[in-house]
């Protein structure tokens, strides 16, 4: 019945063919199944970074030095039945050849994911910088225009001074009218 239901209601092109009922464009498509496995980023990213900072230690180099001297001894003085890889120690430069494979792109990762780490600090860095060049020159500019309001601003000593003289000019006015009132006399 849905079948019937499904031919009934499909759009017929001018061919007459039945077509495919569209897909609706409101509604999210029917996910995908996927051929290769979902894994998270985010912790490939920290598992990277951690091989990455142990390959990079002295600890690494000890124990894969004394992985191939043990190796290489053990291919050379061991009973020729026990011996599994032999003199030109082929099978030894292939597991170091592989673990080299894996490192490097491994140590790749890690430092791209530094490297997005630095650019977003160098990047809040500029920010904070461009806030305190901007913070700087605005309390630059205060403190000018403080100046210039101090120079319009009457100091104690200008007024000492004006003071001074207006004493100074009554005491001569004074003078001046105790002259005019003696010769009144």
């Amino acid at each position: 019945m849905a079948a019937e239901e499904r031919t009934r209601t499909a759009p017929v092109g001018a061919s007459g063919i039945a077509r495919p009922p569209r897909s609706r464009l409101d509604q999210p498509k029917d996910p995908r199944r996927r051929m290769l496995p979902d894994y998270d980023p985010e912790a490939f990213g920290r598992f990277s970074e951690r091989i990455a900072r142990f390959l990079g230690t002295g600890r690494f180099i000890v124990w894969m030095t004394l992985v191939i001297i043990v190796w290489v001894v053990w291919n050379v003085f061991a009973p020729e039945h026990w011996r599994f890889d032999q003199y030109p120690f082929i099978f030894l430069t292939l597991m170091l050849s592989l673990q080299a494979s894996y490192a490097a792109p491994l140590i790749l990762l890690a430092q791209n994911r530094q490297d997005d780490r630095d650019r977003v600090t160098h990047e809040q860095d500029r920010k904070q910088n461009e806030r305190s060049i901007a913070d700087t020159e605005y309390l630059t500019r205060e403190i000018a225009s403080l100046r210039m309001g101090l120079g319009e601003v009457a100091t104690r000593d200008w007024i000492r001074s004006e003071l001074e003289d207006l004493v100074k000019d009554l005491d001569d006015r004074r003078a001046v009218f105790a002259a005019e009132s003696d010769e009144d006399r």
